[in-house]
């Protein structure tokens, strides 16, 4: 079956930097655009960042916009978040989602698998 797995997450001051990866396996990775998602509590779930298969196009949320990068790696099935110039607001638990829509999706619901989470601590 189709695997997410996140890992990086954890605790960092203000103005540090985290870079979070998501391993995926049970699904044929080049043809899937991957984004990242957060979720803060009492919030809804907010759009980070997403790529395309080939790597060569990605967008970005507003609020991090200039501060996280996004990348894949396809010869390990792997999708990255470099997140530098962290905030306190950068707080949440941050999930990674796979896709099968060419263009580059930043609602939810146009993603089909998810992983599990990794947390996100940013403190003041």
């Amino acid at each position: 079956q189709v695997q997410l797995v996140e890992s990086g997450g954890g605790l960092v001051q203000a103005g540090g930097s985290l870079r979070l990866s998501c391993a995926a396996s049970g699904l044929t990775f080049v043809r899937y655009t991957m984004g990242w998602f957060r979720q803060a509590p009492g919030k809804e779930r907010e759009f980070v960042a997403a790529i395309r298969s080939s790597g060569g196009s990605t967008a970005y949320g507003d609020s991090v916009k200039g501060r996280f990068t996004i990348s894949r790696d396809n010869t390990k099935n792997t999708i990255y978040l470099q997140m530098n110039s962290l905030k306190p607001e950068d707080t949440a638990v941050y999930y990674c989602a796979a896709s099968l829509r060419v263009a580059l999706p930043i609602v939810d619901k146009e993603y089909v698998h998810w992983g599990q989470g990794t947390q996100v601590t940013v403190s003041s």
